[in-house]
């Protein structure tokens, strides 16, 4: 492939004293990073911008173009250097990966700052709380949509609608009680109930009845398939409701 070190590339995008094109900066740095040479070109006002559109014939900014060529938007370029563009109604698994990656690594700092080992039980523990927590916020940044996803296959809350709406802040609250090792007397008792209920849902939607639907583990926004991963996510909650049940004084009710 012939190299781009002297190849050069025009690029117009919109560069105003109250806005500056986030896609326009994406456009510059790729084509910098595949070794182009920019004649960077601002649209500096709403008429500069509507004036290029209109003598282009085009309906967004930025437009890049290459030896004369008119290539397009930052999505045409990932094209044209044949990067993946990514289909935002695809089907993923990156957000679960992602979050699950980062309570592994946070409930490893924690025992190392706690204990100097980067393993240890605890270390266990605190994963699937952390992960409760942060799959808890996720569903907390937006209620209502968590609530509507969720109703497409959680049994309870088919009969019963609140419960829909009570499930992210129970699953917030068992999180954050385990991973203080505080009150397991009320923290078990509910991780155990919203786990199981949600393992049996999750099992019947997918295994019984063969629905194809979206989890709404990760918020109502996401588009992650409800299958293996939501029945990892509520089976962890009753591991870890019976792990704190069944070891020694953790179930010490208060005085």
């Amino acid at each position: 492939m012939p190299s781009n070190a002297n190849k050069r590339a025009e690029l117009y995008r919109m560069v105003m004293p109250d806005h500056t094109c986030p896609y326009g900066l994406k456009a510059l740095d790729l084509l910098k990073r595949k070794g182009y040479r920019v004649d960077d070109h601002h649209l500096t006002s709403r008429d500069e911008t509507d004036a290029f559109k209109a003598q282009h014939g085009v309906k967004t900014t930025p437009q890049a173009f290459i030896e004369g060529r008119r290539i397009g938007g930052f999505d045409d370029l990932r094209v044209f250097f044949g990067v993946r563009v990514r289909d935002k109604d695809a089907v993923t698994y990156t957000p679960v990966i992602a979050l699950f990656a980062m309570a592994a690594a946070m409930a490893i700092a924690g025992t190392w700052a706690t204990t100097s080992q980067p393993l240890t039980v605890q270390t266990a523990e605190w994963f699937i709380s952390i992960a409760m927590c942060l799959l808890a916020l996720q569903k907390l940044k937006d209620v209502e949509s968590f609530a509507t996803m969720f109703l497409n296959y959680d049994l309870l809350a088919k009969k019963w609608v609140r419960y829909a709406y009570i499930y992210p802040f129970a699953e917030a609250i068992a999180g954050i009680l385990m991973l203080a090792g505080a009150l397991m007397w009320l923290s078990v008792p509910v991780a155990l109930f919203i786990g199981t209920v949600g393992a049996v849902s999750v099992f019947k939607a997918v295994y019984i009845d063969k629905r194809k639907l979206k989890c709404a583990c990760v918020g109502g926004d996401s588009n992650v398939p409800l299958g293996f991963i939501s029945l990892t996510e509520n089976l962890m909650m009753v591991a870890m409701a019976i792990w704190m049940l069944l070891k020694p004084m953790n179930l010490a009710f208060p005085h």
